[in-house]
């Protein structure tokens, strides 16, 4: 087997098995909360709970619902988009360079190519405002 056989070979072994961003990023992100005053309670719509400050590992390709409530604050309710990231498109271009449609098409699919917006979560805890009357 030639050399030039040898790198095609190999480039579409690689193209097959994992998009480029894929490899280069991963399939998921740590999501940062931090809240001030800390030690809030933090409940993800994926289940994932926290006390703040905090990191927990999500995926990049979902979209998540962060409530945070702390004992006399007013409770908090953001979501987190999964949003295409200048380094995730720029694996996407690798697979279009390497002609890597499967590639493309995994880092599609796993989510390798976004990132989590807002990261890191920063929230300032409101006070619950005392009921009229008292």
């Amino acid at each position: 087997m030639n050399s030039k056989t040898g790198l095609v070979l190999f480039v579409a072994a690689m193209s097959l098995a994992q998009g480029c961003a894929t490899i280069t990023r991963g399939t998921t992100e740590v999501l940062v909360i931090e809240t001030t005053p800390s030690g809030a309670d933090v409940s993800l719509s994926n289940g994932l709970r926290c006390f703040t400050p905090c990191a927990l590992e999500v995926k990049r390709k979902s979209n998540l619902v962060v409530d945070i409530t702390k004992s006399g604050f007013d409770p908090v309710r953001l979501n987190v988009l999964s949003e295409v990231a200048g380094a995730g498109a720029a694996g996407m271009a690798g697979n279009v360079i390497l002609g890597g449609v499967i590639g493309a098409g995994v880092d599609a699919a796993t989510g390798a190519t976004k990132r989590l917006v807002p990261n890191p979560v920063r929230v300032t805890l409101n006070p619950v405002a005392p009921k009229s009357g008292e």
